[in-house]
């Protein structure tokens, strides 16, 4: 959507310029369109990325947040559709029709680039996900505060006593209906882009919250940015594979659960994404 304002604010822009100066009446409009086109452009674009420093500055990841913010939801939505839209990200989906249509859910997908999130808040943006991320995202420039501001709970997998608060906390988050919580539960994205064990004790939040697990799977979001460096698009393929409900989640373990959503998706990727010869932690 901004870059399609973007692109048409500036096509208006370059042909009222070749009008005022009479470009049409000569071969002028051959360089007047395509430069006063590429400038305006720019410069719009250096607006938006002015207007998001702005909007980002007075936030304080800091101090704790209560509540989903609509206004930063919106906000990465439009950034993050411009941005998928300028390194030739299509997103193809399957099976999204499963998606719980009334209630909150836990999400859980694997985990191969840093635009994994970016994928699933495009593709489901009604749902309000927050996701479970390590702490250096907090200190990411601009996107650290965005996730802030969107109830995204940084975990400490270091330290159980600290990952145990984020867990309670994205619990409640769930039972008060301010968010669904999206967790990628290999804990790291995978650099050999295979499917690793899990650290089931995140499926702990949806027994304790009594809500339904969402299982995914995503592929290709690694090769995005080598392609756009050679000039190709890249179709990211994003799989719901089926929705597991809160009843089916009693009386059985984490890492019972772990195990079942592990093998779901080692189904759908394939025995090539998948690393051989381990067992879930």
């Amino acid at each position: 959507m901004l870059l399609r304002i973007l692109t048409v604010l500036s096509a208006v822009v370059a042909v009222i310029t070749g009008i005022c100066s009479g470009s049409f009446a000569g071969l002028a409009w051959l360089w007047v369109l395509p430069v006063t086109f590429i400038g305006c452009w720019l410069g719009l674009f250096l607006l938006l990325f002015l207007f998001l420093l702005l909007a980002c500055a007075p936030v304080d990841v800091t101090k704790p947040r209560e509540a989903d913010s609509p206004f930063y939801r919106k906000l990465i939505e439009r950034y993050a559709e411009a941005a998928m839209s300028i390194i030739g990200v299509h997103i193809e989906t399957k099976g999204v029709e499963k998606l719980p249509k009334d209630g909150r859910f836990m999400l859980v997908c694997n985990h191969i680039s840093d635009l994994d999130p970016v994928v699933l808040l495009l593709t489901f943006r009604k749902s309000q996900l927050a996701f479970i991320s390590k702490q250096e995202n907090t200190r990411k420039f601009i996107i650290g505060k965005v996730m802030h501001m969107i109830l995204c709970q940084p975990i400490n997998r270091e330290n159980d006593r600290e990952a145990l608060k984020t867990i309670l906390k994205c619990i409640q988050i769930i039972k008060e209906d301010k968010a669904s919580i999206a967790v990628f539960p290999e804990g790291y994205t995978s650099r050999d882009r295979l499917l690793h064990p899990f650290r089931s004790g995140v499926f702990k939040i949806a027994q304790k919250a009594n809500v339904p697990i969402v299982v995914c799977t995503v592929q290709n979001t690694h090769k995005a940015f080598r392609n756009i460096a050679h000039l190709k698009s890249t179709d990211v393929k994003l799989h719901l594979l089926d929705v597991i409900p809160a009843e089916e989640l009693k009386g059985v373990t984490a890492m019972e659960i772990g195990e079942r959503v592990h093998r779901m998706m080692a189904d759908d990727l394939g025995p090539d994404l998948v690393l051989q010869n381990t067992e879930n932690t």
